[in-house]
């Protein structure tokens, strides 16, 4: 307990544009390697960039989303350094005037409360291509499809103390850039990846510790596991009278461990100065106002929408606003049934989500619309079938039998709420249960449950539950 975990993370969120930052190039994921590089991404000579308008937009966006400054003029420059998958030899990014400055986040933690991270500022920057290992027989292969994709580079300030913090902040912004339509989030495509830096100091000390930076991380669990790692490391190093080193350090998954990778550069080392071939970026204020016009309703003012407007809780509202498609088929379900919002958020969270997850399928491709959905719903209000049978009308709904009326009417689902059959189905079961009868007349009173499953069997689960318990209650006394 004596130690405190310092620890900032750089996001890199892949913008989804049509083309790259400075070309006109595809960066459609899993093409073949090398068919969606142009002269401007493989850096030959002559050429120059152009800026894509559209990663700008989607920067902005960001930027407002987070209360953030937004600059009205910021410059590109040339990072340099080697890597044999940068065809130029230094990379397009923005150093001293970023894009999107001093903007913050809200995260929900574990134990209820909320706490702010500062985002220090996000830039735009293109990514480098990807070195091929394997299949080479000892060579390596270069594909520069991704080169020249537009990342936006988005870093928090230092201000998280433990690794479910750190997760909960990269959820929250991957939430948001998801929400906002600006990244696809896929993380094992890499469209959403993560660099953190960690150290550690004594409690009370003022001064940071020496940092080491975990390089790609592309799951949350990895992201987790690897500051963990890292914080036992650099404290077990210390205590034995080590010192922490400034270096990069990759995560091995497969260990459970941080290994090294290299010295940590400065900036110094890569050598930053503007972009000769770029103009500043200047935004007037009718750009970063059409911005503004495009901004969904965000993740928190959602919620507590949905907590006000449909008297959910906290947790319900949280589950449903935790993807954008969610909320929006959860609020086209209720307009559909006209009502009931904690029944509708029942079933949309629970085996509407669950089918979803069984068969890996996005909410554009669900075989249930909404329509389909407040249909069944309604028929459990009128009580035409019971929240049992539901469940098979609906498992025919995803399998595309038709709607629910017509599942219904097909299987003879309808609930039996006549009095007079349920009352006789009850004699039966009392009749070939005296055993039990007498045990429950005796005072074993958890027998009840037993008859009421009896009665439901006998009727293949269309006795009106409701009615059942309220019949069995009368036949059963002495």
């Amino acid at each position: 307990m004596e130690w405190e975990t310092v620890i900032g993370l750089e996001i890199h969120a892949q913008l989804a544009t049509k083309s790259k930052i400075f070309s006109g190039a595809a960066i459609a994921y899993g093409a073949e390697p090398n068919t969606q590089a142009c002269a401007i991404d493989l850096g030959m000579p002559g050429v120059l960039p152009v800026l894509n308008r559209e990663a700008a937009r989607m920067a902005v966006m960001l930027g407002l989303s987070i209360g953030a400054e937004i600059a009205r003029r910021s410059v590109f420059a040339r990072k340099n350094y080697f890597y044999p998958d940068l065809p130029k030899g230094y990379q397009i990014s923005q150093y001293e005037l970023p894009i999107v400055q001093k903007g913050q986040l809200t995260i929900d933690l574990e134990d209820g409360t909320r706490k702010v991270i500062g985002v220090t500022r996000a830039h735009l920057e293109e990514d480098a291509g990807k070195s091929l290992h394997e299949d080479f027989h000892g060579q390596s292969g270069i594909d520069l499809n991704r080169a020249g994709t537009p990342l936006l580079e988005i870093v928090s300030e230092p201000e998280m103390r433990s690794a479910k913090e750190a997760v909960a902040y990269m959820k929250k912004l991957h939430q948001m850039v998801v929400y906002l339509g600006i990244c696809d989030g896929n993380m094992q495509e890499g469209s959403f990846r993560c660099d953190a830096n960690v150290s550690v100091r004594r409690k009370g000390d003022p001064q940071f510790g020496t940092r080491a930076e975990i390089k790609n991380l592309n799951s949350f669990r990895f992201v987790e596991r690897a500051i963990e790692f890292e914080i036992e490391r650099q404290i077990d190093r210390i205590e034995s009278g080590g010192k922490v080193v400034q270096e990069t350090r990759l995560y091995d998954p497969d260990k459970g461990e941080t290994r090294s990778m290299r010295s940590k550069e400065e900036a110094n080392d890569y050598r930053y100065f503007p972009d000769p071939d770029l103009l500043p970026l200047v935004l007037d204020e009718d750009f970063i106002n059409a911005a503004r016009a495009d901004l969904p309703e965000l993740p928190d003012i959602k919620k507590q929408r949905f907590m006000t407007q449909y008297g959910l809780s906290a947790y319900d509202a949280g589950v449903l606003t935790a993807s954008r498609e969610l909320g929006d088929y959860y609020e086209a379900v209720v307009a559909a049934l006209g009502g009931e919002p904690k029944l509708c958020a029942n079933w949309v969270t629970g085996d509407f989500a669950a089918f979803l997850n069984k068969d890996n399928r996005d909410i554009a491709d669900s075989p249930v619309s909404t329509a389909q959905l407040a249909g069944l719903l309604r028929r459990i209000q009128d009580r035409t079938i019971s929240g049992k049978i539901a469940k098979d009308v609906f498992e025919a709904l995803w399998a595309g039998e038709g709607d629910a009326d017509a599942i219904i009417e097909k299987h003879g689902l309808r609930q039996i709420t006549d009095t007079s059959a349920i009352e006789k189905v009850i004699d039966e079961v009392i009749a070939a249960n005296p055993d039990q009868l007498a045990q429950y007349r005796a005072g074993k009173d958890k027998l009840f449950a037993f008859f009421v499953g009896q009665v439901m069997k006998v009727s293949k689960g269309k006795a009106n539950p409701q009615q059942v318990n309220d019949l069995l209650m009368e036949k059963l006394k002495d």
